[in-house]
């Protein structure tokens, strides 16, 4: 469908994020987000049984604050939990603890996105819908309750984007952020972190239109072909003179389009009050969340890391991929400490990482167990001699992954040292020129795609020992001298 011209989008972002914990957010059930076995990690307080009482994790306030630093926002010195009424059957009280009036983090920025708030709530349970039938033969929705009460971190943007590019790039690096603070594993499949738009079309400058929210989008594709569809859907309506509901939309990935699923609540209608079974939380009681202890504790950021590996020479493209994949990135950062500031080797190395070395990541983790970045240095450093052509080092890469050893050792044990003896080259060259007297008169005769059939029966004969572009050099000087 296409919208109307002129229909400028405004875009503000929700997301929520399940933090790395041991245990839940008020009970001491174990947080594991692989259990596959329904309703083992459970207790009377996350099933919400009359007389429990609720008692806060520290660690999941810890990493509010320590995603408040790394975010640039204020710490909230003091901060409470409030109850959000509204029924669900995967809400077991009939309302959630979470945060209103008081956050803990507020403010901030990340990739040029200006933040509200970031505030900490329980998550909810898991329905599984149809999955099985009642002794009637209807189909019947079943409640996992391991996820209730787990840690979940919401942060809030201002409604400052305006394209969906950006909402998309913006949720890319909140992931890489939570996971370089340890905060989150933030999968997206497994529901770690959930993306929510809040989305509206106006022409008028300055005049937000009517919002429609898109709930739970699990993709960071999701989030911006959710966003692109319902930008088009509003201006459509809007120019056949309809109006825009305020709703709350889910996303049909097979269909690709959004589609209506409620009415949008307000504020009004959670009816938060404070939680009167926890007390207020009191930033000066925790030496570790001081302003001076969080800024020591931080991680390298990816923002910093990505702008460290392109000033050492690492392209900007494969300068994210390595930042983003830590078994490449442990790699890289030693190899980084032993090649001083040869900006040409590192620029080589992160070609090399992004490329034959990451495709070993599908195999798991034990393939790169043999890599270090000494032995990379040595590998690039044999490629750049001429002593290593890229194809010997993509079987060097090749057996270290499955053996170990040592560059140097592995070439030499398989025969993929090239030549350097300009006249062992000459000789070979001179062989080959003989051998093919066809292609070498064609060559003479001006048809360039001769020579590069020369090259390659040349390494051929020289078993890969050659180097191609000093053959390349030789046969010219024999053919034409």
């Amino acid at each position: 469908m296409a919208a109307g011209s002129g229909y400028r989008p405004t875009i503000g972002l929700e997301i929520h994020a399940e933090l790395a914990t041991a245990t839940k957010m008020f009970c001491a059930c174990k947080n594991d987000p692989d259990e596959k076995r329904p309703n083992v990690n459970v207790c009377p307080i996350c099933l919400a049984h009359p007389g429990t009482l609720p008692a806060a994790n520290r660690a999941a306030v810890g990493h509010l604050m320590r995603i408040g630093a790394a975010l640039g926002g204020a710490r909230a010195d003091f901060s409470e939990f409030d109850r959000k009424s509204y029924f669900y059957p995967d809400i077991p009280k009939g309302y959630q603890i979470s945060q209103f009036e008081h956050p803990f983090v507020a403010g901030g920025e990340l990739a040029g996105v200006a933040i509200t708030r970031v505030h900490l709530e329980e998550d909810t349970a898991r329905s599984a819908h149809g999955s099985t039938t009642l002794a009637t033969g209807e189909p019947a929705s079943l409640v996992d309750f391991n996820r209730a009460g787990v840690p979940l971190m919401e942060l809030v943007t201002e409604p400052v984007i305006h394209d969906a590019q950006t909402a998309g790039r913006f949720a890319r690096e909140l992931q890489q952020l939570l996971r370089a603070l340890g905060a989150s594993h933030a999968n997206l499949e497994k529901g770690q972190m959930r993306v929510e738009a809040n989305i509206s079309v106006s022409k008028e400058a300055g005049k937000y239109g009517t919002k429609v929210e898109v709930k739970n989008l699990n993709s960071f594709r999701s989030v911006e072909r959710a966003i692109a569809y319902e930008i088009e859907r509003q201006g459509a309506l809007l120019e056949r003179g309809e109006r825009v509901l305020q709703e709350t939309r889910g996303w049909d990935e097979g269909r690709q389009q959004t589609f209506s699923q409620r009415l949008k609540e307000g504020s009004a209608d959670y009816r938060y009050f404070p939680e009167p079974d926890l007390p207020k939380v009191l930033r000066a009681e925790v030496p570790a969340w001081s302003d001076a202890a969080l800024a020591a504790d931080l991680p390298e950021l990816p923002v910093a890391r990505r702008a460290r590996y392109e000033a050492r020479g690492a392209r900007g493209e494969a300068a994210r991929v390595i930042a983003e994949e830590g078994a490449l990135r442990e790699i890289f950062d030693s190899f980084l400490a032993q090649a001083r500031e040869d900006a040409e080797l590192a620029a080589l190395a992160a070609n090399y990482l992004t490329t034959d070395i990451a495709a070993l990541l599908e195999e798991g983790p034990p393939a790169l167990a043999h890599f270090s970045g000494g032995r990379l240095l040595a590998l690039l450093q044999m490629v750049r001699a001429g002593e290593l052509s890229s194809r010997g080092a993509k079987e060097v890469i090749a057996v270290l992954a499955r053996e170990g050893g040592e560059p140097a050792a592995i070439a030499r044990q398989r025969g993929l040292v090239q030549v350097q003896d300009q006249e062992a080259l000459a000789e070979l060259a001179a062989k080959v020129i003989g051998a093919n007297p066809g292609p070498a008169a064609d060559y003479r005769a001006g048809k360039e795609p001769a020579l590069q059939y020369l090259v390659g029966q040349a390494m051929k004969l020289s078993k890969g020992a050659g180097n191609p572009q000093k053959f390349q050099e030789l046969l010219k000087k024999q053919l034409c001298g």
